[in-house]
């Protein structure tokens, strides 16, 4: 006989069944008596559930720098764990009540902190593409090496012409099926590229 499922939700790694004590005794202690109407009541819920389903899917790192009660914290980490579609949502509206009770400059902060964080991850990405089409560019055409020692006086630019030279011998040792991208030089011009870079964005 199939086991009848529970509904319910995650506290510190205990599951609390819906309509239970315990669960009538959590409803009552979130339960806000001065609540705005209900229209700005949904919005807010529903801005906060978006901010826990965020905090669900930011990477384990990141969370642990985040200003989270440790409640808060417990409930966002048992949610990932969770596979259940049904269960998985009402995890998540838990995770949205407990963030009303943060005041809102508590809140404030966590989205500042989620903000900061996705700015650092676009630079990151931005940063990367831009070493990869220096470091193509480089390979590809003489001309860039110029534009480079002009935007970058202080490279090495002695083991930079060394390894340009030796990246475009192994892409014609490779052929026009091979991949390129499995000789040396080809991943040190790439880091060369890419720690000049970053040390220009930190200038």
């Amino acid at each position: 006989m199939p086991k009848k499922s529970r509904k319910g939700y995650y506290v510190k790694g205990e599951f609390v069944a819906e309509g239970s004590e315990a669960d009538r005794q959590l409803q009552a202690e979130l339960h806000d008596e001065d609540a705005p109407s209900r229209t700005a009541q949904k919005k807010a819920s529903e801005s906060l559930q978006e901010l826990g389903e965020e905090l669900i899917v930011t990477s384990k790192a990141v969370l642990t720098g985040l200003p989270l009660p440790d409640t808060l914290a417990a409930a966002i980490v048992e949610a990932r764990s969770i596979t259940s579609f049904g269960a998985r949502r009402r995890q998540i509206r838990f995770i949205g009540k407990l963030l009303r009770r943060l005041d809102a400059d508590a809140v404030d902060a966590i989205r500042a902190a989620l903000r900061f964080e996705h700015r650092k991850a676009a630079a990151g990405v931005q940063l990367f593409h831009q070493a990869e089409q220096w470091r193509d560019a480089l390979i590809e055409h003489d001309g860039k090496l110029e534009q480079w020692i002009e935007e970058f006086p202080g490279s090495d630019i002695q083991e930079l012409r060394s390894l340009i030279r030796q990246a475009r011998l192994d892409a014609r040792k490779c052929g026009p099926g091979g991949d390129k991208r499995q000789g040396r030089a080809y991943r040190q011009i790439f880091a060369l590229v890419r720690a000049q870079l970053k040390a220009r964005g930190r200038g």
